[in-house]
């Protein structure tokens, strides 16, 4: 059975993805099982561009297919930051909450009409042979005034869904993996992935 390295450190996400790609013919692996402590640096100006130096940079090390994503939230009233810096914005060592917090801050004084945003992902499949692939991901929605809910991680507690009337930390997960930008991402790299097994492509 092929084995799929999927490139992160994050448990929940390498049980999501598990679970996500469980009736394929490949058997999951992520960096902490093999051992791999090597952080690739992110210099990429998009998610697309980090997705991809990710995967081809552990498919190179490792030899093996691999699985990485990237993901962030844009703010149009600040000009789409976070973006590329989502996991690192508040510096080095913040919490998630320190994250949220100082983005809440910097959205003082923003009015309702013109607090929206999106999340948005990229999944970027690689070979050890250096072909990629890519699917792309997005969640429209807008910055609430305050935090609510205690599911997810990240920014989820003031993304909030005008059509939901909640924030995505508001929702049990199998209902944000429904709607959500990750979400969307992976069923898209799912199918591709079934697609190149089929066909032989990735022997």
């Amino acid at each position: 059975m092929k084995k799929l390295l999927i490139a992160t450190h994050n448990k929940g996400k390498v049980r999501e993805y598990k679970k996500l790609l469980s009736d394929l013919p490949l058997e999951i692996t992520y960096l902490d099982e093999l051992g791999i402590t090597e952080e690739v640096e992110e210099t990429g100006s998009t998610f697309e561009e980090n997705a991809r130096i990710k995967a081809t940079e552990y498919a190179r090390m490792t030899g093996l297919l691999t699985w990485a994503d990237d993901s962030g939230l844009e703010v149009d009233a600040l000009g789409g930051r976070p973006g590329v810096h989502s996991a690192r914005y508040g510096g080095p060592g913040a919490s998630d909450e320190e994250k949220y917090r100082r983005l809440l801050a910097e959205m003082e004084g923003v009015p309702e009409g013109s607090r929206t945003a999106r999340f948005r992902s990229v999944v970027a499949i690689a070979t050890p042979d250096g072909r990629v692939w890519t699917t792309a991901g997005k969640c429209e929605g807008v910055i609430a005034r305050h935090p609510r809910g205690k599911f997810g991680f990240g920014y989820d507690p003031i993304f909030y869904l005008p059509w939901l009337g909640k924030t995505m930390a508001e929702l049990p997960p199998e209902k944000k993996n429904e709607i959500s930008h990750r979400g969307e991402a992976s069923r898209k790299a799912k199918k591709l992935l079934r697609e190149l097994l089929e066909s032989g492509e990735l022997e």
